[in-house]
């Protein structure tokens, strides 16, 4: 059913806090881990990001849904947070690219929003206290107690293997590269490649592949289940292991297929979950961080040049940087908290980032990380798949 603008809408955490505004979107309930976003544009970006699956979006820049929404900024097919927390909803959006309002992008993805709740006096509460379960139920008559209820009865995201919800179910090629202003923005197709990669799908984002389309990558995408050895089979010049959402120790059977295929020696790039899980492969552990680190203004120090990036971020799982095996260094390193960011493997042509390099949103300081992995292609001989 659709929120008619202005319904009652109440936001309940699982410690018992209530907030209440007003709805929009979509009306129901939805639950999840109530998470907060400090970036102040790209909210569209951040809705459709695969990686938001089972978690409530507060976003602490005050003014969300002034340009609207358009099909070309879509990180994904569809929303997949739960829910999304703003502080004011402006009702007229103002831009040439705007084809929907984000009242209606959140309808047609049957996803419910509130509007009106202080975002910077929640995310405090957040920060002082972790990220929590939560709540937000719209409708024309709401009730406290239910929100509180199916808050409380929420599972969480540890342990769970969320993976499966988003990846895709069959195997497929992307061959878009990034569109340009005088083109509106559309993505172009690839005619020339030099190189073949296989990226596992564990929740990718779409400007992932643009940006190895940009680099002139044939690109095939797969299912995050797939066996080590049919990627192998493809005869791929180099393996991504993507972004997705959830546990990433929840995941054997993504630690086996990576530990099969560093083994073959073909250059493997591990991005956010990716990260997390080669850590994982090669014996390092993950520890659930208390809010995580979710924006686009991040610090993040590369070790081996002493350069500072500006980065975007969206992970609530952490590798341990004490834990970290011999045969791994640690290359990045967050200055908000000092988290590991970054770590390659001693010998082999394997590495990979905690932030998002593609940003969508956010800035594009750390893409030089895709030429990274296009230069370890190179290196180690390519099998020639142009």
């Amino acid at each position: 059913m659709l929120a008619r603008w202005g319904v009652q809408a109440v936001l309940a955490l699982a410690d018992g806090s209530i907030y209440r505004g007003k709805g929009f979107g979509a009306i129901g309930l939805a639950v999840g881990e109530l998470c907060f976003n400090t970036a102040m544009s790209g909210y569209q970006e951040i809705l459709s990001d695969p990686s938001y699956r089972g978690q409530i979006v507060t976003l602490t820049y005050p003014h969300i849904g002034n340009t609207g929404v358009n099909p070309e900024d879509m990180e994904g097919a569809r929303i997949h947070c739960s829910a999304l927390v703003v502080r004011n909803l402006p009702r007229t959006p103002s831009s040439w690219r705007s084809t929907q309002s984000l009242h209606a992008f959140l309808q047609t993805h049957q996803t419910p929003g509130i509007a009106e709740i202080d975002t910077r006096a929640l995310t405090r509460r957040l920060r002082d206290g972790g990220a929590q379960n939560a709540a937000v139920l719209v409708g024309e008559a709401v009730n406290d107690d239910d929100a509180l209820a199916a808050a409380r009865t929420f599972p969480g995201l540890l342990g769970r293997d969320l993976v499966q919800d988003v990846s895709c179910r069959e195997t497929g090629t992307w061959n878009l590269a990034s569109g340009a202003p005088d083109q509106g923005y559309h993505a172009q197709p690839v005619t020339r490649s030099q190189r073949h990669v296989v990226v596992y799908d564990f929740g990718t984002k779409r400007h992932i592949l643009r940006l190895l389309a940009d680099r002139a990558c044939r690109v095939t995408v797969v299912p995050a289940r797939t066996a080590a050895a049919e990627v192998i089979d493809l005869l791929p010049d180099g393996v991504l292991f993507s972004n997705g959402p959830g546990d990433p120790a929840a995941l054997d059977y993504a630690k086996e297929a990576m530990c099969q295929i560093i083994a073959t020696g073909i250059p493997t790039f591990g991005l956010c979950l990716g990260h997390q899980l080669l850590g994982l492969a090669l014996g390092a552990r993950t520890n659930k961080m208390k809010f995580g680190h979710h924006g686009a203004n991040h610090p993040v120090k590369d070790l081996r040049s002493g350069r500072v990036l500006i980065t975007s971020q969206n992970h609530g799982f952490a590798v341990d940087g004490d834990t970290l095996p011999d045969c791994l260094i640690a290359t990045h390193i967050s200055l908000f908290d000092g988290s590991l960011q970054g770590m390659a493997h001693r010998d082999l042509p394997v590495f990979s980032f905690q932030g998002h390099p593609e940003a969508g949103p956010g800035p594009h300081d750390a893409s030089v990380i895709f030429d990274d992995f296009v230069h370890a292609m190179n290196q180690h001989g390519g099998r020639q798949h142009a």
